[in-house]
């Protein structure tokens, strides 16, 4: 195999999947109408509901759905071989992954922007409202658990990012400011924050600079408790600051501007990643395997010798590898900012499929590159023992890092800033979406306690209370097992999503098998990865810091919940479904 037949192979998927399978369904079954106000023009407050320009709003949905998903997992993914990997990207992304994202913002524009909740009390029973919604705060934290600490301990620790993570945040402000409140032309100010962010990056490759962040970092022996080292503590700190802004602030001025700043950061690595691979077209090394084995085990592939062994056998192809590549195919994530976010802000119906199923297509590629970046990016350089061995000392972010900086590299993109602008590229997919997901944490607490609690009414608070969870996940959970299972209840979310709109068609007279299909396929593959994965984790406690073990026993129990609150709302769904046709009988 080689690396630009793999491209073609993606560009084939986004040309039949968007060309001529999405568009069928958006102009034979859902049929936008412009004419139709838009949630965001009804309801515009300048808050959540803002009407946004549809390009605008494709970098933002973009940057608030492609977080670390479809770069991470991929790359774990490749423990059961680059083959499995590569075609649950592009047929998962095919029938499922645009189908959740488009039929998501369908869902919230013709609701008036209703959230899941209440649609869920709607169409699927009044106890559906409770439930999802914690769910939906459950799953979130299992987000915030897994990315902080790649973001807080990996990434932000390095002292070529955080210098130019800082100042793209900054100028994404700008790019704020200059869009609503000076009223400036999209393509100025577009050149001017993306070229100012790109020097903030290059700054941060200086050795004063990164002297600087050295001494903040300081020993790497020093723990403040646990295992938690100085840096990782005062980082994760640094991030969950931004988030509280990030979750507190108007959309306009924080979220959208600093996501469609970031988005360019992000398309341009894509794109120079891309045309490297193109210029280089390298084959697959001969020692990097289409398949290993059932259960992922890199021991049995590999010689293990010498480095942890913890990489060996994380489980059977089925389910995990579906959920560890998460948002790559799939993810309910996107739902919730489809739905929540991108529904409130779409100027007309028929900017959905672009907006939606668009970057969705957009982020399946994404995932492509990553893949792509482990097998030849660091795969022809140091085989594949060296990715092994970058897995084994958990640097799975840095084979990106260091599989884009190597694609980059084959257009005269010098390694010294290739590789830390991946990490910042790295940086900005996690955290660009972390606070979206304080912001849904906050929205969900304040609607499930708001009445019996009103302090959860008050916005601070909400957050706060978001943010001291998602810091208790961070310094104590295990990695890997929190990855597995974020993915899994992510998945488990992408499901439930369908099953939202499945019901939702059907109310409407509309076919639905094209969501029906894929929710049923998630369903069961999800909850049986989530069951698996809580036993492993509640199982292996023993020989764990305490501080681990507070963790892996909260991930699990958590696990356990999402399981219980989704086999409830299929039942109550299952009812729902069949009254839904028993109705449709008596009026015929």
């Amino acid at each position: 195999m080689n690396a630009v037949i793999t491209l073609i192979l993606g560009f084939i998927g986004i040309a039949v999947g968007y060309g001529f399978y999405a568009r069928s369904i958006d102009k034979n079954i859902v049929q936008p109408d412009d004419n139709k106000a838009t949630p965001a023009k009804m309801y515009m407050d300048g808050v959540d509901f803002t009407p946004a320009n549809r390009n605008v709003l494709f970098g933002y949905q973009f940057k608030s759905i492609a977080a670390l998903g479809p770069i991470v997992g991929p790359i774990v993914a490749v423990r059961w071989g680059w083959l499995p990997a590569l075609v649950w990207i592009i047929f998962g992304t095919f029938f499922i992954g645009w189908v959740q994202d488009y039929s998501s913002i369908v869902l919230g524009v013709r609701e008036e922007g209703q959230s899941f909740g209440a649609l869920s009390y709607r169409f699927v029973s009044p106890r559906a409202r409770t439930i999802l919604l914690t769910f939906i705060y459950f799953y979130l934290l299992l987000i915030m658990g897994a990315f902080g600490k790649i973001v807080g301990y990996d990434l932000m620790s390095n002292p070529a990012v955080p210098l130019g993570v800082l100042l793209v945040i900054l100028i994404g402000l700008l790019a704020g400011q200059m869009t609503y409140r000076w009223k400036m032309d999209i393509i100025l100010t577009s050149l001017v924050t993306v070229v100012l962010a790109f020097i903030g990056i290059w700054l941060g490759t200086l050795s004063g600079v990164q002297n600087l962040f050295s001494a903040i970092n300081g020993s790497p022996d020093t723990y403040v408790f646990g295992s938690v080292t100085w840096a990782h503590f005062f980082w994760s700190l640094v991030v969950l600051v931004i988030c509280y802004f990030g979750a507190v602030l108007p959309i306009w001025r924080w979220a959208q501007p600093i996501n469609y700043v970031a988005f360019w950061i992000v398309f341009l690595g894509i794109l120079g990643g891309t045309i490297g691979l193109l210029v280089w077209h390298p084959a697959f090394p001969a020692d990097f395997p289409a398949f290993t084995n059932w259960t992922g085990d890199l021991c049995a592939a590999t010689d293990c010798s010498g480095i942890d062994k913890t990489v060996g056998a994380i489980g059977p192809l089925w389910p995990l590898l579906f959920v560890t590549i998460a948002c790559g195919a799939v993810s309910g994530w996107h739902s919730l900012v489809s739905s929540s976010g991108t529904a409130r802000q779409l100027e007309k119906e028929s900017d959905a499929l672009y907006v939606g199923g668009g970057a969705m297509f957009l982020e399946m590629f994404l995932a492509v590159l990553s893949l792509l970046a482990a097998v030849v990016g660091v795969g022809v350089t140091k085989g594949f023992a060296g990715y092994v061995g970058l897995v084994a000392a958990g640097k799975n972010a840095g084979v990106f890092a260091v599989g884009l900086s190597e694609m980059m590299a084959r257009i005269g993109v010098p390694v010294s800033f290739g590789l830390p602008y991946g990490s910042v590229f790295l940086t900005l997919m996690a955290l660009t979406i972390m606070y979206l997901v304080v912001r849904f944490m906050r929205v969900a607490s304040a609607e499930f306690l708001g009445d019996s609690i009103p302090l959860f009414k008050n916005t601070t608070f909400g957050t706060l209370v978001a943010l001291a969870l998602s810091a208790l996940f961070i310094w104590t959970g295990f990695w890997a097992r929190i990855w597995i299972l974020f993915g899994g209840a992510n998945q488990l979310m992408a499901s439930l999503a369908l099953l939202l709109v499945t019901l939702w068609l059907k109310a409407n007279g509309k076919k639905y098998m094209w969501t029906l299909i894929p929710f049923a396929f998630m369903f069961v593959t999800t909850i049986v990865a989530l069951l698996l994965t809580a036993y492993k984790t509640l199982s292996n406690l023993s020989g764990l810091p305490v501080d681990k073990m507070i963790g892996n026993v909260l991930a699990g129990i958590i696990a356990i919940y999402l399981v219980v609150a989704a086999l409830m709302l299929g039942w109550d769904a299952l009812r729902a479904f069949r009254q839904t046709g028993a109705e449709a009988k008596v009026e015929a």
